[in-house]
């Protein structure tokens, strides 16, 4: 019986990682050249849109990551003293508010990536 979910969650996942790697090249059509011009500007698009991808992902799991050791480090002080639950919750808060700047700084580099890359002009001339 597991092993039949086992198959059945690695057929899932192995899905959904072909439409998220396949995702950019139907989203990069647009810059698709007509004719013989070079394919730079698609592979340029691509490559924006995972690195994108990768860093919103990777500063989410590290914010959520962040956010719930210090949730769980808060609750064993409160549950060892809960005397002092008002000085834990401050400083809880002021975790959870460093762990989730990354999430942001994570989105920020993203919208870079898609919106105003700085590298365009490079590649595209």
């Amino acid at each position: 019986m597991s092993h039949k979910l086992g198959k059945k969650i690695l057929t899932a996942f192995t899905s959904v990682a072909v439409l998220l790697l396949a995702s950019p090249l139907v989203f990069a059509a647009e810059a698709i050249p007509a004719g013989g011009e070079s394919y730079i500007k698609v592979y340029f698009a691509m490559a924006a849109m995972i690195g994108a991808g990768l860093a919103i992902g990777l500063g989410a799991i590290g914010a959520g990551a962040g956010i719930g050791n210090a949730a769980n480090g808060a609750c064993q002080a409160v549950g060892r003293n809960p005397g002092v639950q008002g000085k834990i919750m401050m400083v809880m808060l002021v975790g959870m508010a460093m762990a989730e700047s990354i999430a942001i700084y994570a989105l920020v580099i993203s919208l870079i990536l898609l919106y105003a890359n700085p590298y365009m002009r490079y590649f595209l001339g």
